[in-house]
């Protein structure tokens, strides 16, 4: 048997003054209880209890060794107690990064909602499209669209964003409308993307049946940031792709037109990416569950919503 549980065998037979009175209590057989009392005295080196024909008492060891046993036993009862209240009611700070069009559009506006289902967790939320590294700046979990870098972090997939082709009403105008993939060489520029993962002009994607094209565009403009990205394409700068959720307002006014449609870009992988570990904490495994739920609505091929 372990410490612990020899420690509570002690305690209730001190407190019980009887082996077959705490072995009742405890639910074992008394000869169990003997013989841990019999270890945990060779393991101390101390006499712990002094027996009569009618009781138990602990020795002098055994009243300073009960004392130490049972404050012990309070702090890991407590400990234990927290945590079960903890998985049953989640609660405790989460550190959170995100890019902050997914953070503005999709995050927070459904947040008032969780903070009610689970108003003991408290949130920190950082917005960045760089790759972070979690355990240098102690973040619980990140948010992250693309292709992901090998890791030994684990990534749980909670989305595929169906992702659109366009260009300003004004690019347009001045570049003409693009009719088939070929034309793309033809006078038109894009706005390159920079991946926060290589550091390199990530290209034009458009899906050719079930094949895959990377269109490699001249560009006089490189953004890193998905604001930027965005404003660049609306400021007529070049061609970009984007997820539909991102852009239907734009499209819906007019300053966006949807170049391409027949070749459509292949749908954008978002991850929730966390630390490796036993057992997520329940405040962190309730809010992936929960990212999930807002979020998979959107994925290509969901329900009108």
């Amino acid at each position: 048997m372990d410490q612990l549980q020899a420690m509570r065998v002690f305690t209730r037979i001190v407190e019980l003054g009887s082996f077959t009175r705490a072995a009742d209590d405890l639910n074992l057989p008394r000869a169990t209880l003997t013989h841990t009392i019999k270890r945990l005295e060779t393991r101390l080196g101390a006499h712990l209890l002094q027996r009569t024909t009618r009781s138990v008492r602990p020795t002098r060891d055994g009243e300073i060794y009960y004392g130490h046993c049972v404050r012990l036993l309070a702090d890991v009862d407590e400990v234990e107690s927290n945590f079960r209240a903890a998985a049953e009611q989640p609660q405790g700070r989460l550190r959170v990064d995100m890019p902050g069009s997914v953070a503005r559009h999709m995050v927070v506006p459904a947040l008032p909602a969780f903070l009610a289902r689970y108003p003991r967790i408290e949130l920190d939320l950082s917005t960045t499209d760089r790759f972070i590294d979690l355990v240098q700046e102690g973040v619980d979990c990140v948010l992250r669209s693309g292709t992901l870098a090998d890791s030994t972090l684990v990534a749980r997939r909670v989305a595929l964003l169906p992702q659109i082709t366009v260009a300003s009403a004004d690019y347009v105008k001045k570049h003409g409308m693009p009719k088939s993939l070929a034309d793309l060489s033809q006078g038109h520029f894009a706005v390159n993307w920079i991946s926060p993962n290589s550091w390199r002009p990530t290209p034009l994607e458009f899906l050719v049946g079930r094949k895959l094209h990377e269109v490699d565009m001249p560009s006089r403009v490189t953004a890193n940031g998905s604001d930027a990205y965005l404003a660049c394409c609306e400021a007529g700068l070049g061609i970009a792709q984007f997820p539909s959720y991102r852009i239907e307002a734009a499209l819906a006014s007019g300053r966006l037109k949807e170049l391409l449609p027949q070749f459509p870009s292949p749908p954008l992988p978002v991850h929730v990416v966390y630390r490796r570990q036993g057992v997520l904490p329940a405040r962190l495994r309730v809010f992936i569950d929960w990212l999930a739920e807002i979020i998979a609505p959107l994925s290509e091929g969901a329900p009108p919503r």
